[in-house]
C-alpha cells in the first residue's frame, strides 16, 4: 500500500449508441485518476452481453481492435484502484453473470460494510465466488432473488447491502445507475443528443461531449431503456439514514474541472486553501507552492488570501506510471525522486509556504520535504487543506490501520518535528465543513472524527470493491 490516498473506482455507461464501446473508452480515460490498476467494459448488442477486461491503464486494456470487437449499442465501463494483495484480473470489473433473469453485468465504486457476512452466510448455503471484491456480493444476491424481473432483483439485492455503492448494471436492453442512500460516492446522469450516460464524474462528460441532466439521488436507482429514464427507490432503508458524502470528493479524489456533489470541485478547494490561509498564516513568507498537481487548487485560493505570490517549486514527472510504486519502503522513497524535482532557483534562499492536501503515513510527505530542502530553501512552512486524518475509512478509500496513520499516533507537534518543517497548520474541521455546499451535516467527516455513519463493528481492515 502506498503512502497516498486512492479512490477504489471510477464507473461509466451510456445507452442507445452505436458507438458505445468507444465512448465509454473515453469516459474510462477521463476517470483513469480514480483507478489505475485494471479497466474493463461490458457492451451489449441488445441480444447479449460481451465483455473485456484486463490489468493496466485504459489505453493499455483497449485497443481499436479489441473495442471493434465488442461494438454494441449500450456499455458499461470500469476503473479499479485493489487494495494490496488483490492485485489481479479476476477482480478487475464489470463482473458479468448469468442468471435466471438472463445476463447482467455490474460495475461498483466503494465499500459494502456486510459484505463478509454476507459472503460467509452464500457460502455456507453453497456458493461459489471467484473474486475477493464487494461487486460479486452484490452480483450474487441479485442471482438469488425471486423477484419477477431485473429492477425488481436489482432492488431486492441493493436492499440487503450496507456501506457506500455508487453502482452501474447493464442488462441486453437496459442500463441501470444506483446509489446508496448515504450517498458516499458520487454518480451523475447525462445526456448524450437523444440518449443518456452515467458517470462518477462530469469531467467524463465533457470528454464525449455530454451535458450534465442531474446527479442520481442518495437511495435511488434509475432504468435507463427505449423509453428514457425511470426512477426508483431503493427499499428496507431506516428513515435514520442521513446523507453523508464523502469530503475528500472535494479534498482530493475527483478532478478540479469536475462538477459532484452539487458544486465544481475547483471552486470547492480554492475555498478550502483560502480559509487555510486565515487559519494558519505564514507570515514573512516570500511565496506559496503545491504538491503537484491535487494540490494545485488549493495553493492557489491560499496564495490569493494570504497575497502571497504562487509559485512552481516542484516539478511533476506525468509520464511515472505504477510500475516505480514498489511496496517495500525504499521503493516508495525512489518514488518520489522520480515524480517529483525541486526547482533550485525558484527556492534556494526562500522562505516557502507548501501546500498539500493530507498527511497519510507521513512518509512520502517526509520524503517530498527532504526533495524541497536539497534546494536550500531558508524556511518550510507545510499547509494541509484537510485536516489530521486520525480513522480508517471503510467506504471506498484505500487507506492504513488507525496505528499506521501519523496524526493519529502522534501530535501535530511531533509530525511538524518528524516533517522536519518550521510550522505546520492542518485545516480544521469546521473550517472545511464551511467549504461544503448545501447542508455542511450531508458530509461524511469519519476519518477526521471516528463518527462513522454506517456501523463498522468487526471491520480490521476496509474489504475492496
Amino acid at each position: 500500500m502506498s503512502d497516498s490516498l486512492h479512490e477504489a473506482c471510477g464507473v461509466f455507461g451510456v445507452f442507445n449508441n452505436s458507438d458505445a464501446a468507444r465512448l465509454t473508452y473515453l469516459g474510462l480515460y477521463a476517470l483513469q485518476h480514480r483507478g489505475q490498476e485494471s479497466s474493463g467494459i461490458v457492451t451489449s448488442n441488445t441480444k447479449c452481453l460481451q465483455m473485456f477486461k484486463a490489468m493496466g491503464l485504459v489505453n493499455q486494456v483497449f485497443t481499436a481492435e479489441n473495442l471493434q470487437a465488442i461494438a454494441g449499442m449500450h456499455a458499461i465501463g470500469h476503473n479499479r484502484y485493489s487494495t494490496t494483495g488483490s492485485s489481479t484480473v479476476t477482480n478487475a470489473q464489470p463482473i458479468l453473470i448469468n442468471c435466471r433473469f438472463g445476463q447482467i453485468a455490474g460495475a461498483h465504486n466503494g465499500n459494502l460494510t456486510n459484505a463478509a457476512a454476507l459472503r460467509t452466510w452464500m457460502e455456507q448455503d453453497g456458493s461459489i465466488f471467484t473474486t475477493s471484491t464487494d461487486t460479486e456480493v452484490i452480483m450474487h444476491l441479485i442471482a438469488r432473488s425471486k423477484r419477477e424481473n431485473a429492477e425488481a432483483m436489482i432492488l431486492d439485492a441493493l436492499s440487503g447491502v450496507k456501506g457506500a455503492y455508487s453502482i452501474v448494471f447493464l442488462t441486453p436492453d437496459a442500463l441501470y445507475g444506483a446509489r446508496d442512500p448515504y450517498g458516499f460516492r458520487p454518480l451523475l446522469l447525462g445526456q448524450l443528443g437523444s440518449n443518456f450516460v452515467l458517470s462518477s464524474e462530469t469531467c467524463a462528460f465533457d470528454l464525449v461531449g455530454a451535458k450534465l441532466v442531474r446527479e442520481i439521488r442518495p437511495g435511488e436507482m434509475v432504468r435507463i431503456d427505449k423509453n428514457g429514464v425511470d426512477s426508483f427507490a431503493i427499499p428496507n432503508y431506516e428513515s435514520s439514514v442521513h446523507c453523508s458524502q464523502c469530503v475528500f470528493e472535494f479534498i482530493y479524489f475527483s478532478r478540479p474541472d469536475s462538477y459532484v456533489f452539487g458544486e465544481n470541485v475547483d471552486k470547492v478547494r480554492r475555498k478550502l486553501g483560502r480559509i487555510l490561509a486565515r487559519e494558519h498564516p505564514a507570515a514573512g513568507a516570500d511565496f506559496v507552492m503545491g504538491v503537484p498537481d491535487s494540490s494545485t487548487t488549493a495553493a492557489l485560493g491560499y496564495s490569493q488570501e494570504s497575497e502571497l505570490r504562487y509559485d512552481i517549486g516542484l516539478i511533476r514527472n506525468h509520464y511515472v506510471g505504477r510500475t516505480f510504486i514498489n511496496p517495500r519502503q525504499s521503493g516508495r522513497d525512489f518514488g518520489v525522486r522520480v515524480k517529483f524535482n525541486p526547482v533550485k532557483g525558484v527556492l534556494r534562499g526562500k522562505k516557502v509556504v507548501v501546500v498539500d492536501d493530507s498527511i497519510v503515513r507521513g512518509t512520502t510527505m517526509k520524503k517530498i520535504i527532504q526533495l524541497i530542502k536539497s534546494a536550500e530553501p531558508k524556511e518550510i512552512h507545510l499547509r494541509i487543506s484537510s485536516p489530521p486524518i486520525m480513522w480508517p475509512c471503510y467506504y471506498g478509500i484505500d487507506m492504513p490501520t488507525k496505528e499506521e496513520l501519523i496524526a493519529s499516533a502522534q501530535e501535530i507537534d511531533a509530525v511538524r518535528k518528524y516533517m522536519e518543517v518550521d510550522t505546520l497548520g492542518y485545516l480544521s474541521i469546521d473550517g472545511l465543513l464551511s467549504a461544503m455546499p448545501g447542508e455542511k451535516s450531508n458530509f461524511c467527516v469519519a476519518c477526521f472524527r471516528g463518527d462513522y455513519p454506517v456501523p463498522v463493528k468487526g471491520n480490521n481492515n476496509p474489504p475492496s470493491c
